[in-house]
C-alpha cells in the first residue's frame, strides 16, 4: 500500500500534463459544440411547430353554408319502392336504414356537404 500512495502524490510528468490539458480542452470544445447543435435542433423543431398550418379537420355538419334564416333543403333519392325504416345523423353523414321494394333491407350513407349518397350496404341473413 505504501507504493500506491507514493504514485498518487507524485506530480505528473510535464509532457503527460500537456497531453491531459489538450484532452480536457478537446472534450470541453466538443461538448460545447454538441450542446450548440442540440439547441439548434430544438429551436428548429419549435419554429416548425409554431409556423406549421393547423391540420385540416374533416368538415362537420356546422360547416355547411346555409343562408341566414333559411333551412337546409335537398333531395335524397332512394330506389323506387324503398321505405325508410330509421335514420341517424353523425357529423355531416346521414345513415338511412331502408326496406327495399323486394323486401330486402339496405343502409344508405348520405353526405350532407357533398349532397350525394356515398355508400350503400345491403343487409342479408346467413
Amino acid at each position: 500500500m505504501a507504493v500506491a500512495d507514493e504514485d498518487e502524490e507524485k506530480p505528473l510528468d510535464p509532457e503527460v500534463e500537456k497531453v491531459r490539458r489538450k484532452l480536457v480542452r478537446f472534450v470541453a470544445i466538443n461538448l460545447g459544440l454538441l450542446f450548440l447543435a442540440l439547441m439548434v435542433v430544438i429551436a428548429a423543431l419549435v419554429y416548425k411547430t409554431r409556423t406549421a398550418p393547423p391540420p385540416a379537420n374533416p368538415s362537420l355538419a356546422g360547416d355547411i353554408q346555409v343562408p341566414s334564416g333559411e333551412p337546409l333543403t335537398g333531395d335524397i333519392v332512394l330506389p323506387v319502392g324503398a321505405k325508410v325504416v330509421s335514420q341517424s345523423l353523425s357529423g355531416n353523414r346521414l345513415s338511412i336504414d331502408a326496406e327495399l321494394a323486394d323486401g330486402s333491407r339496405a343502409i344508405f350513407v348520405y353526405d350532407t356537404t357533398e349532397r350525394r349518397i356515398v355508400g350503400r350496404f345491403s343487409i342479408r341473413n346467413q
